[in-house]
């Protein structure tokens, strides 16, 4: 399993409930596609945060490394429903930061440190 975390700011005039519904029209695509597993967006509450944490946080779930390259080989085609249900959700994001994570110690690790 791998997790694709994305931090997310929203433009000024964008609005929240049309970018959770366009997330989540780009998410069940990807996801009919069998290109991911699973995802979630979660939002800030009562801005408990530092200053470094984005207002959303979409979590896309992986079962590997070929699945994500799947998600990225559909993002390029050239096609008009991806085209637009991708512009649909980045036209409402102002900044975003991502990063790839994956469970740790993960299962061949543990196993190796297992037989130390």
């Amino acid at each position: 399993m791998n997790l694709y975390h994305c931090q997310i700011d929203l433009q000024h005039e964008a609005k929240a409930l049309a970018f959770a519904s366009a997330v989540e029209q780009w998410m069940a695509y990807l996801k009919d596609r069998s290109a991911i597993v699973s995802w979630r967006l979660l939002r800030r509450k009562l801005n408990l945060a530092n200053d470094s944490c984005k207002d959303f946080l979409l979590e896309i779930e992986f079962s590997d490394m070929t699945q994500l390259d799947q998600a990225f080989r559909i993002l390029g085609e050239k096609d008009e429903e991806v085209e637009r249900l991708y512009a649909n959700v980045s036209a409402l994001i102002s900044s975003a930061d991502f990063g790839l994570y994956r469970p740790f110690p993960d299962p061949e690790r543990a196993e190796r440190m297992a037989l130390i």
